[in-house]
């Protein structure tokens, strides 16, 4: 009788870039690749924070570095890429959200969402992408999206539109990049104790709201994601592509 084997979550000899990377979910996500093995490239524009979490990696014995870095500056974006040897891993996390109805909606406040949650993605998994295809590396794309990619939210109208963008845009680039062994996927958590976070669930009516709509009934926390990271990063999900994995504690099952 043959018997299979559990494939490995090892990220050993891997090399993975980590956008938005200073705090929050970023930092988590650079944590735990950084755990699993991988040589780990953390970017943000807070070149402090990303200063002790690279103390921290390395103080854990783990493989880091940084680089302060506007990720909708492409200019920018395609200097860091080229420069770089090629990365087996790239998580697309930077992003932001400014709450409000549509018709108090600024159209500069949309267009600065856009560009950081949206266009920069693209922009910098092009570039990513194309160093794969001229290395032959099979690597793992992964889309920090939303529960808000999957459904609609009162003074989320900006927000849902560049979350449901970031599904779409890994679903199509999934079957874009099969053929070359690149796999694309998304995880989209619910709501997150993060900085981003943190002020809009200081209003007490505002998070009971949000708590009544998880079955689970507790908001997330940032090592809630880490082992999804990890999962989505290794050959532990390697027939997974263009997926997306809800982290949401129940709220798109409703």
């Amino acid at each position: 009788m043959n018997f299979p084997k559990t494939p490995s979550f090892s990220l050993e000899y891997k090399r993975a870039l980590v956008t938005g990377a200073g705090r929050g979910i970023g930092l988590g996500a650079s944590i735990a690749l950084a755990s699993a093995g991988a040589e780990v490239m953390m970017v943000s524009r807070t070149t402090k924070e990303l200063e002790e979490i690279d103390k921290h990696l390395k103080q854990l014995g783990h493989k880091s570095c940084y680089k302060s870095l506007d990720v909708t500056n492409q200019n920018d974006v395609s200097k860091l890429i080229n420069d770089e040897d090629c990365f087996d891993i790239l998580v697309n996390n930077a992003g932001t959200n400014i709450p409000s109805s549509l018709v108090d909606t600024k159209i500069d406040d949309f267009d600065y969402v856009m560009s950081l949650n949206v266009k920069s993605v693209i922009s910098l998994t092009q570039n990513v992408v194309q160093k794969m295809i001229a290395n032959n590396v099979k690597g793992s794309i992964i889309n920090v999206s939303s529960q808000m990619g999957h459904v609609g939210g009162p003074n989320r109208t900006t927000y849902c539109s560049t979350k449901f963008a970031i599904e779409g845009f890994t679903k199509s680039l999934a079957i874009e990049l099969g053929p070359n062994g690149i796999r694309v996927n998304s995880i989209c958590p619910t709501f997150i104790k993060t900085p981003m976070t943190e002020p809009f669930l200081k209003d007490e009516e505002f998070k009971k709201q949000v708590l009544s709509m998880i079955p689970l009934g507790r908001l997330g926390e940032i090592s809630d994601l880490m082992g999804p990271f990890v999962f989505l990063a290794s050959e532990a999900s390697s027939l997974m592509t263009g997926s997306s994995v809800l982290v949401d504690g129940g709220w798109t099952s409703r």
